[in-house]
Order: structure tokens, then C-alpha cells, then sequence
């Protein structure tokens, strides 16, 4: 049979209802085969217009902000701050922020450091509204100045108010601090409120730390495009140009303190990379009174993640708690009873069922 196109190939791979349906990937597979030279397939497991490819879920868009009153988020975001309080932010040690919430804001607080999420985000769309000082004070860096960072405190996107405001290019609000200048200036006046839509992609890298893709960003600035998905050298910094060093896909969201009282609102984010647990960084103090030996496992701290070395094995250990922690590798689910109350007696642990007790024995 000569198969000329592509609907030849349908009726050809779909036989009547009484037959026998070919496995869905093996007809992806002769599909992309026996499609013309140079037509692209994005994805080999479904067929064009497939009536059985799984619907897109549905979401509530987000509505607009006005200078008077915050949008609301889309039905599917994580809201990090709603004007509420501070539950999802804390000091980048973990310790309780001294930021302050008022009138359905955030305020920095000189000299009391950046602030960041409890949550870890990797591959995300994340919402954020600020507002410089008014009346404005400084100038060029000095006036207006935080940062939205991804990836921790690695990759900036510079806060400032740069109306009527001169500084370095790669320094301006919006641009990718020290790398990218935004492709225009997009500000509004000091006092009033400014939005940044971010798209971020973390970047990958492989076991043994090789960077295997770059963190990438796309900005809109006021509803303009200001960051065309540039591609980061490094880490972002004031007179260093950093190389990349391995971290894990999912970090913290943070804001700067820069010593100004810029103000932020209705921040949220959707997650966009591969569905998976909720990830947090906790406080070093926190997991060092995990640390210890509990007969045939030992946990340690490495940075901000537990390793546990089980059966001759170290493995990286994923908070999703407080007290619940996981690896990616391996099903290994490890919990401390009564978390955060001195240092725990015991744990348990599980690898992919069951669940035993392992007491502390030093």
C-alpha cells in the first residue's frame, strides 16, 4: 500500500473498533519514520491532532493590579505573599525575618538582610510588584535599589528606581545585575507600583558537577519585554564574574536588602518544570540537630541538605518539611519524631515500603 500522507497513515494505524489498536508509541515511531523529509514531530508518543492526547488542565487566569489594589494570582500559583504576614519568607539563615508588613506590603528593613523563601522553586513563572521610595532619595545605585534573586542569592534581576535615574547599564532596573542591561527602561514613577513577570530556567548539572545547561531568564517589566530569554554566564555579582558551581535544580526565591525601603505585594509563582514534592531549605541549626548516628545509618550536614549513608551508600537528602525528608535516587524517606525540639531520639526510615525505628546511639 502506497501511504502518501499522513491521513493514509491513520486509517492504516487505526482499524476499526472491533481491531486491534497498534501500541500508541510504535505508531508515534512509524509516523516520524515515514513523515516527509525536514517535518518536525515534537512529540513521537502522540499522532497530529490526536482526539486520545490528554487535555491541558484548566486554570483561572490572574487578574491585573491597579496602583490601588493588588490582581489576584492564577488558580494554579503558589502565593508567597499576599499581604498578610511573612509565613512563607525568612532570613537567609532561616532565623525569623525583621522585615515588616503594613498596609498590604512587604518593607525592607535596613540592615536586616535578604529575605527568602521557605520553598524551593526551580524552572518557574514567578510574579512580583514593587515600589521604590517616594519622595526619592540617592541617586544612580543608591536610590530605590533591591534585587529579586532566583536560585538563592545567585541570579539577579535588579531592582531600582530608574525613573529620571542614571546609573551603569547593567545596573539599571530589570537588567540582569552585571550581565544583561534590559532592552529598554520600562520604570514608572517613584511611589508608584511596578510588575515584573519572570520566567526562569534553572540550570542543570550533572553528577559529578559539570554544568550540563545554563540558567536562562525572560523578563517583562510593566508588561514589557525587557529580558528576551538570555542565557546567564554565572552567578550574578557586583565586580566578579563568577563561574557556575553546582547547586540543586530547586533553590529558594530571595529579595535584597540594599538599604532602601523598597516595598513589594502580590508575589506568586507557578512551577514549571516536571511535577515533584515540595522542596524547603530549612536552618542550618535546624539540621545539625539531626546530625548524628542512628545504629545502621548515619546523617550528616553538607550546606544546606542533609546526606544520609545507609548500606554503604551516601545519599542526598530533599526537605519537605520540617521533619519529612526524601532522596531522588532511591525511595528513601527518613523522618524525625518531634523535629525541632532538641535533638530527636530516633528516627524512621523507609525504602520503598515498610518503615523501620532507628534509634540515636550518638
Amino acid at each position: 500500500m502506497k501511504l502518501n500522507n499522513q491521513t493514509s497513515l491513520m486509517k492504516t494505524l487505526t482499524p476499526p473498533a472491533h481491531g486491534i489498536r497498534l501500541p500508541r508509541l510504535l505508531a508515534g515511531v512509524l509516523l516520524l519514520a515515514l513523515a516527509p523529509a525536514g517535518r518536525a514531530q515534537p512529540d513521537p508518543n502522540w499522532i497530529d491532532h490526536d482526539r486520545n492526547r490528554p487535555q491541558p488542565p484548566v486554570v483561572s487566569p490572574a487578574t491585573a493590579s491597579t496602583q490601588e489594589q493588588p490582581g489576584k494570582p492564577p488558580s494554579d500559583a503558589t502565593v508567597l505573599f499576599d499581604g498578610k504576614d511573612l509565613a512563607q519568607w525568612v532570613s537567609m539563615d532561616g532565623s525569623p525575618t525583621k522585615w515588616i508588613t503594613r498596609d498590604g506590603y512587604m518593607e525592607c528593613v535596613k540592615g536586616s538582610g535578604y529575605i527568602r523563601t521557605l520553598q524551593n522553586f526551580g524552572d518557574c513563572q514567578l510574579h512580583v510588584e514593587w515600589a521604590a521610595p517616594l519622595p526619592a532619595e540617592g541617586q544612580g545605585q543608591g536610590r530605590g535599589n533591591s534585587g529579586v534573586f532566583l536560585g538563592l542569592n545567585r541570579y539577579e534581576i535588579q531592582v531600582l528606581d530608574s525613573y529620571q535615574n542614571t546609573t551603569y547599564a547593567d545596573g539599571g532596573a530589570g537588567s540582569i545585575y552585571g550581565q544583561y542591561p534590559p532592552l529598554v527602561n520600562a520604570c514608572r514613577p517613584p511611589g508608584q507600583w511596578q510588575t515584573y513577570d519572570i520566567l526562569y530556567t534553572a540550570p542543570r548539572f550533572d553528577a559529578e558537577g559539570k554544568l550540563l545547561s545554563p540558567a536562562r531568564l525572560t523578563v517583562f517589566h510593566n508588561g514589557v519585554l525587557i529580558q528576551n530569554n538570555v542565557e546567564l554566564t554565572g552567578p550574578t555579582d557586583w565586580i566578579d564574574r563568577a563561574p557556575y558551581q553546582p547547586h540543586p535544580e530547586k533553590q529558594p526565591i530571595a529579595l535584597q536588602d540594599h538599604g532602601n525601603p523598597v516595598r513589594f505585594r502580590n508575589i506568586w509563582v507557578r512551577e514549571l518544570g516536571r511535577p515533584g514534592r515540595k522542596e524547603l531549605t530549612l536552618s542550618p541549626a535546624l539540621l545539625d540537630s539531626y546530625a548524628g548516628k542512628y545504629e545502621s545509618l548515619e546523617i550528616s550536614r553538607e550546606g544546606s541538605q542533609l546526606v544520609a549513608r545507609l548500606a554503604g551508600r551516601k545519599l542526598l537528602l530533599f526537605a519537605e518539611s520540617p521533619t519529612r525528608f526524601f532522596a531522588k535516587t532511591t525511595d528513601v524517606q527518613i523522618e524525625f519524631p518531634g523535629g525541632g525540639q532538641g535533638k530527636p531520639d530516633r528516627l524512621i526510615w523507609s525504602v520503598g515500603e515498610g518503615a523501620h525505628e532507628a534509634k540515636r546511639t550518638q
